[in-house]
């Protein structure tokens, strides 16, 4: 049964209707649609009597996705939504940087440097850009929901993680790693290595009669290799310069460097989502559990729908998921060629913006990119160009929603919950 959201002439949310009273009361002039992706009427009247129960918002918090969903106590799904958060913005501030430091170059060479006269830079407590994107991300997926339905409670799936332990599993059987860790008494990790491999050159084992040890990369580091041990192995120099110069080749096994940055991010977001918002804590082992036992796929949303019943094997009231993905408020560039000399237009081209949902053919597409002739490319939520031919024009198009903090479509739910529903 397809589900439309409800609320009152001072925005209020109210428990959802089928789609047969939400078409009854929208001809009866009793109510106006105020959004369209979700379908969301507004009355007209304060209704006598506003009937609500009890419902739960579960989200499962993730600094790459985002799982919500919103149950009843009878475990009913009444919202269902994916969000993807931004992760390019220390790459994109980064360019950025590297043209305003090429222009300062060639524009203002004499000017003398200046150093910390940035307010946000020297502020005590602060968080990054990125940090502030994905709990606000959060936060603003919280709103919406709310904003839909009477929501009376709230459960966050959140994760604590030990980047010491995720990168030497070793101290979660021997405690004293924790203290003592893997190069306890030795000057750093190279005096490690060289008494690991006894002072011997692991290759000729002596042979070249080469007294001067080295310590090499079996990965090097210019292909991303570790700094661990493991990835670390003696050799003389002799068999470090051959090695290097391409006349002979190690058979070993080494070790790239890890990536703990979204367990770090998610200590973080844990910490500030709790401080903001009044909401209980689960964790990801009872939630996996759950999921398993009501025979539901890994996705985020399943997940989500999950905790919000809190382990009861959930009933889909609706068909579909919610889908968003995070987009900048505005463009870095500004300007294009070498000096700069031509503005690009960050604003409307015949009334139409990058990342407007608009209709063409039939189909719902995105601005991706734009031309001051009157031509468009379009493409998917997910960023694929959509190869049209011939390449469409703004004539042709109707704007369907205007750009905003995140682009949204709709997507079925698969097919595993057929049913279920």
């Amino acid at each position: 049964m397809k589900r439309v959201y409800v609320v009152s002439p001072d925005r209020t949310p109210l428990m959802p209707c089928s789609s047969v009273i939400a078409r009854l009361l929208l001809k009866e002039g009793k109510a106006k649609v105020v959004r369209r992706i979700p379908f969301t009427i507004k009355l007209y009247a304060q209704p006598e009597c506003t009937y609500t129960q009890p419902l739960t918002l579960g989200v499962d918090t993730g600094s790459a996705v985002i799982g919500s969903a919103v149950a009843s106590e009878q475990g009913s799904i009444l919202y269902l939504s994916e969000v993807e958060v931004r992760n390019d913005i220390a790459t994109t501030m980064k360019a950025r940087a590297t043209h305003r430091r090429d222009r300062r170059n060639r524009k203002t060479r004499y000017r003398p440097a200046r150093w910390l006269n940035r307010r946000n830079s020297i502020k005590i407590g602060r968080f990054s850009p990125t940090m502030r994107s994905k709990i606000d991300a959060h936060l603003r997926e919280i709103r919406f929901a709310q904003s839909l339905l009477p929501i009376t409670s709230m459960v966050l799936e959140t994760g604590t993680f030990d980047p010491h332990a995720l990168k030497n599993p070793e101290v979660l059987r021997k405690k004293w790693l924790y203290q003592k860790g893997m190069n306890y008494e030795y000057a750093n990790t190279k005096a490690y290595v060289l008494t690991r491999d006894g002072y011997t050159c692991q290759h000729c084992r002596g042979k070249s009669k080469d007294q001067r040890l080295e310590v090499h990369h079996i990965i090097f580091r210019s292909q991303h290799g570790s700094d661990e041990e493991s990835n670390l192995l003696t050799l003389c120099k002799t068999c470090h310069e051959a090695l290097h110069a391409g006349m002979m080749t190690l058979k070993r096994t080494g070790k790239k460097k890890g990536n703990l940055l979204h367990a770090t991010q998610m200590n973080s977001i844990r910490m500030q989502l709790l401080k903001r918002v009044e909401a209980e804590e689960t964790w990801g082992f009872v939630t996996k559990e759950h999921r398993l036992l009501a025979g539901l796929p890994k996705e985020h949303v399943f997940d989500a729908a999950m905790i919000a019943t809190r382990g009861k094997k959930p009933v889909f009231q609706i068909q579909t998921v919610l889908v968003k993905k995070c987009i900048p408020d505005g463009e870095y560039q500004q300007t294009k060629g070498k000096r700069s000399e031509q503005r690009i237009t960050t604003g409307k081209i015949q009334g139409f913006r990058k990342f407007d949902k608009v209709r063409y053919q039939g189909q719902e597409y995105f601005i991706k990119g734009r031309m001051s002739t009157g031509y468009a490319i379009l493409m998917m939520i997910d960023g694929k160009k959509v190869d049209l031919k011939p390449i469409p024009k703004f004539e042709k198009m109707k704007r369907v929603s205007a750009r905003s903090s995140w682009m949204t479509c709709q997507k079925i739910l698969p097919s595993s919950q057929g049913n279920r529903i």
